[in-house]
Order: structure tokens, then sequence, then C-alpha cells
């Protein structure tokens, strides 16, 4: 398979990096597991070194419930979680509350993603959201239940994950297993099981045969499947959602595996009949291997070439199966190699829409804390540039994800296409000489002045570049590019002029007459940085 990386890496070993660790690493794995590190978390992470790093990244965080704030919601009071509320009993009043809830939903995942501390939850959400995609459901209590099983197992163990999500209520209402019985068995989730979820199709080599399974196992799963209800969707009665079995509706006739699963036979097991059938398929190495290449493509890069596939993931995946398919030893073992740290895999992915917003948002430590009904809107708005851009989170376009992490060959290349590079680049405008968004009288863009201040030495005009550099690029500019961006910030005025009007403003910041002129030319210098090509990669 001929490489498509213009200069590809060199190692390809899983093997502990043993170079000197720098900035330079530091940036690309923060980069890589968080959605915009900021200066600090670059510095801290260089002080600290690789080994506190990743375990500070591994670290699973947690975060509150979403909180009502719009007025179309009829039963959860105004500032309290609604995830426990049952709907209304007026008929007219469940479309504008289930509206309500979906843009708590959206304002919450905005939130989340502008909080993420210094741990790899939220990139890993993002990564499970798009592996098990699933929409809204037409219950936002089920919608939340489905995020919070993601964050519950984000780092956890890959196949109770699969056992737990095949029983999600969102998942039984979009693939259609709460419809699924002995009289009507339906093929919809035993087919995404096997090839999007599990252990991938491979290559067709007969009828109705593929590399990894046949028609016989999909057949065979649909009635593995049989049996799970949803209770309470829509229930004016009921505080939650949950799924429930029937023994009335399972087939509780053996069903025969193909030879691809070396002829296993389930037999009736009731409620938890699934969870054997998960066993057989979690014996075949390829379910490792499977996983671990989207993990690769979604934190490394997304081609795999033949040293990649004979090297890198079959290194991931005997990791997998050596620690019976927990996901932190993969990543953890990624993230310290050799390979991770080549210096041609640095900037070789481009940014998703949120991976772009955020890192603009967060690099400058930008975080609206207004009122809760106007930060959830300016949220909101967040999310609607995610839409804009091509990844509205919580809706992804089908059972597959978005087409950025797995169509060939243009992969992530995707997201710049003619509709969406205008928008991508006006984000650059918005967020610092712009309007910025604009909610009840409120705005929000780029922190300026504090983002300046967290900086190494800000009085300096070369450190400042070089920081604004490091934050938001993934590799050091020319030194013609770095010398447009000084000139834009000093005015192209002598560097000692910069240190005066800082200086002056750091003597008396509440003094507008010094602070606006250093706002301005810090938001100006970021609207350039943020429109150079670079900083759509990382």
């Amino acid at each position: 398979m001929p490489s498509s990386v213009i200069n590809p890496p060199t190692n390809f070993s899983l093997d502990p990096f043993v170079g000197v660790w720098t900035a330079s690493e530091a940036s690309h794995l923060l980069r890589r597991t968080l959605f915009g590190p900021t200066y600090q978390n670059i510095a801290d992470s260089v002080a600290n070194g690789m080994d506190a790093t990743v375990a500070t990244l591994l670290t699973p965080t947690s975060t509150d419930l979403p909180l009502t704030y719009d007025a179309g919601e009829a039963v959860a009071s105004f500032g309290q979680p609604w995830n426990l509320t049952p709907q209304s009993s007026n008929a007219s009043l469940i479309p504008p509350t289930e509206t309500a809830r979906n843009k708590s939903l959206g304002a919450w995942a905005m939130k989340n993603l502008n909080n993420e501390s210094m741990s790899i939850t939220e990139k890993m959400c993002l990564f499970w959201h798009n592996h098990f995609a699933a929409p809204f459901s037409v219950d936002a209590r089920s919608t939340l239940k489905y995020h919070q099983l993601i964050r519950q197992y984000c780092l956890g163990n890959f196949k109770d994950f699969v056992k737990a999500m095949t029983i999600n209520t969102s998942m039984l209402e979009f693939q259609n297993g709460a419809t699924n019985n002995v009289y009507s068995p339906n093929e919809n989730y035993a087919r995404e099981f096997l090839e999007l979820f599990t252990i991938g199709k491979g290559l067709q080599v007969g009828p109705g045969d593929y590399s990894n399974y046949t028609e016989e196992d999909v057949a065979a799963g649909a009635k593995i499947f049989t049996g799970y209800y949803l209770q309470g969707i829509q229930s004016s009665t009921d505080n939650d959602v949950t799924s429930e079995f029937h023994p009335l509706l399972h087939d509780t006739s053996n069903k025969q595996l193909s030879y691809r699963f070396n002829d296993a036979v389930i037999t009736a097991g009731g409620a938890t009949e699934y969870e054997s059938y998960v066993d057989v398929v979690f014996q075949q190495d390829e379910v490792a291997h499977f996983i671990s290449r989207k993990l690769y493509r979604y934190f490394v890069n997304h081609d795999l070439t033949e040293d990649v596939e004979a090297s890198v993931i079959p290194a991931m995946a005997a990791i997998m199966i050596a620690n019976n398919y927990e996901i932190l030893p993969v990543v953890e073992a990624l993230f310290k190699s050799q390979h991770f740290y080549d210096v041609k895999l640095k900037g070789s992915c481009i940014k998703s829409p949120v991976e772009l917003l955020f890192s603009l948002i967060n690099g400058s430590l930008s975080t609206p804390s207004y009122d809760l009904a106007t930060t959830s809107d300016m949220y909101l708005y967040i999310y609607g540039l995610g839409d804009n851009l091509g990844q509205p989170y919580g809706q992804p376009p089908s059972v597959s994800g978005w087409s950025a992490y797995y169509q060939a060959p243009n992969f992530t290349k995707l997201w710049v296409n003619s509709t969406h590079i205008k928008t991508r680049m006006s984000l650059a405008y918005l967020f610092t000489i712009g309007s910025g968004i604009v909610i009840n009288g409120n705005t929000f863009k780029v922190n300026a002045l504090d983002f300046l201040n967290s900086l190494s030495n800000p009085s300096s005009a070369n450190a400042v570049i070089d920081d604004m550099i490091l934050v938001f690029l993934p590799k050091p500019l020319t030194a013609t590019q770095r010398l447009i961006l000084k000139s834009v910030l000093t005015g192209g005025q002598p560097d000692f002029e910069w240190t005066v009007q800082y200086n002056d403003y750091n003597s008396d910041p509440g003094n507008t007459t010094y602070s606006l002129p250093i706002k301005q030319k810090i938001e100006t210098t970021l609207m350039r940085l943020f429109i150079l090509p670079e900083c759509q990669t990382f």
C-alpha cells in the first residue's frame, strides 16, 4: 500500500520514547489529546516530563449534569437538572420541552469541551461518539444516558463497553433493537455490531462471506439480540428511560455461528445471552486490530501504511489482548512511544470543526462566565458553528460516524472542502477583531489580555510570538512568517516600544489608555496567526 504522507514517518516502534522531552514533544502530545492546550499546560508538561504528563492526561474527569435554562422546558425548574424529570402530561408541551432539553444538551457538550482540564476524557468521548455513532433520541433523557455511558467507559474495558452499549436505550432506538423480537428479527444492530463496532467487515471472499464474518452471523446475531424494549420514552409518569428484557419477545433457539467464529453455538441465555455472543466475537484477535486501527487514525495519522500495519497496529493489538481489552494501556503505550513523536507526524492531521473551534477558544484561555441563560446560549452558538462546519456534536450523519474519520483517501482533508473552508477562516475574525458572540448584550471572544499575561515573558515581543506559535501551531514558522507576525504585534515599531507599552499596561492594568492598545494588538496578531494554513492542522 503506497503511503499518502508526503514525508512518511521513519520510526515505527512502540518502544518508549527515549529522546529529549522538549516543548515540541509536549505540545504535540497535548494537541492530540486535548481540544486546546494552553501555554501553561505545555510549560507544565515540559517540567513534569512525559510519564507524569501522560499519567495526568489518562486520569478520567467527571462533569455535572445539563441544566434547564430555556423557557420551553415545561417540567423541570430553571437551573436544575432535567435528567430524571418525566415529560409533560400536556401533549402540546412535549415538543418544546424536548427542544429545550436538546438545547441544554448541546450547550452542556460545548461547556465540557471548553472546561476539559488536563484530561483526555473529552477527546476520548468524541472518539467513542464517532465509533458508536447515534443521533439524538426522541427523549433527551435517553440521549444523556448514551453520552454518560461513553464517559463512563471512555478509558475502560472495550468488551464491557460493547455489552453496555448493546442495550443502551439510544442505541436500541437508533438501530431498531427495541423492536427486534422473535416474531420479527431485525438485523440492523446485528450487522453494525460486527461491521462497525467490533471486528470489521474485511474483504468479501464469497457470497455473503467476508474476511471476518458471514451473513449467517448477522442473522444469528439478530436472533441473539431479541427481547429488549424501551420503557419510559416521552413518558409523563416515568422519571427515567430504561431498557427492559421480556422473555416472550426473545428467540430461545440455539444460534449457530459460522466457521468465522469456529462454528460456535450460542445457547438460550435469556437477558444475558447477548453477552455470551460478545465474548465469542472477542475471542477473535481481529477485534483488537480493528479498534487499534481506529485509535491510530484518530490520535496519530489516517494513513495506515504497510509499515504501520506491520509494526504499530500489531503491537497495539497485542497490548489490548494482553490486558483483556482495556483501552487505557493501549493509548498509554501509544502516547509514550517512539513512533508517536516522529517529527513527520506533527501537523499531519487537519483539525475537525470542534477541534478547530476549541483550539482557538481554549488556547486563548477564553471561557464565557455570565448568567446561566447567557452562557448556555453562547455555548449553543458555538455548537451551531460546529454544525455549520459539518460537525454537529451529538448528531453524526450516519451510523458510520463523520466521513472524515473513515472515508479514504482524503480522510481529514474532507473538513476543509470548498463548502467549509471560508467559514473556518472566518472564525479567526469572529473571535479576535470581529464582534465575537454577542448574547444579551454580552460579548464572548478571545481573552486577549489574560492570554498575554499567561505567556513566558509578555514584555518581550519575540517571546510573545514564540509562545503564540507554540500554543497554536504544530510546527515552527519560517523566519519570514514569524517576522510578519511580530510586525503586526509591534505595529512595525522597534521591539523596545512593545516592552514600554506592555510595562505601562502592567503597571496600571485598569487604565484603558494602556490596556486597550495592547488588547487590540494581541487580537490582531492572533487573527493573523489563526488564518495561517498551519493553524488548521495539529
